[in-house]
């Protein structure tokens, strides 16, 4: 479904990602882990090209992301996101953030996107706040609504950037809750993260990432029962602790 090759990333002169080569196959759900500023979330950006680079390819369901001739709008359509900061328009109601994208993007017309919207609300367990606007909701319930609406797009993949960092302690388990479901189902999903216990419930693999390479790339169990590198090792046992 996604696959990495090779792929390298500059800002200038500082190389972000260097030589990065994995693939997602359907259905599988894949963390990407790492300290701060080790490229994670620059990494799953490039996947539906939100961040350029400079080297290697990128394809998703065999379409090439870094093709000048690929339109990026059509693609992003079938990839969804969901962001650290929710990335909600503040001035429309729940209902029409969730239908904006289907009519504007996919040319739905209201009522099925109206449809759509609300039913995947209500999977997310809010179809009582349909009718407010993203300011009078929690940072949880607003990052459950930026999921529903991901998931009104009918994606084919979900690319998670840290989706639980930005909420307090007591709500990340409502978010988590939901990704948990979504991977049960069969959602493919790449989810950047720290939240290792979702790692341990829910994941194929982790990637773990340092300094802009990838540094492990194995099956969760192999990765927390026995992980090859000393920098893993480290990383690990910090955040475990």
């Amino acid at each position: 479904m996604i696959k990495l090759n090779n792929v390298s990333k500059w800002y200038g002169q500082f190389q972000v990602l260097t030589d990065c080569t994995t693939s997602v196959s359907k259905g599988d759900v894949v963390v990407v882990c790492g300290p701060s500023g080790s490229g994670k979330s620059t990494l799953i950006k490039t996947v539906n090209g939100l961040e350029p680079f400079q080297k290697g390819d990128i394809t998703v369901d065999g379409v090439s992301v870094g093709d000048p001739k690929t339109n990026l709008s059509k693609l992003r359509a079938r990839i969804g996101m969901v962001f650290q900061n929710f990335e909600l328009f503040p001035h429309m109601s729940i209902r029409e953030n969730l239908t904006i994208g289907q009519v504007k993007v996919l040319g739905r017309s209201q009522d099925e996107a109206n449809e759509k919207g609300l039913k995947y609300l209500d999977r997310v367990g809010l179809i009582a706040q349909k009718d407010k606007f993203p300011g009078q909701l929690s940072g949880g319930q607003q990052q459950r609504v930026a999921i529903a609406r991901a998931l009104s797009m009918d994606p084919i993949a979900m690319l998670f950037d840290e989706p639980t960092s930005a909420l307090d302690p007591e709500m990340i388990n409502e978010v988590l809750d939901v990704m948990v479901g979504l991977a049960q189902e069969g959602m493919t999903m790449m989810v950047v993260t720290h939240e290792m216990g979702f790692a341990k419930k829910v994941a194929n693999r982790v990637i773990f990432m340092d300094k802009g390479l990838i540094v492990e790339d194995d099956k969760k169990e192999d990765f927390f029962g026995s992980p090859r590198s000393d920098r893993a090792r480290d990383f690990l046992a910090k955040i475990i602790h």
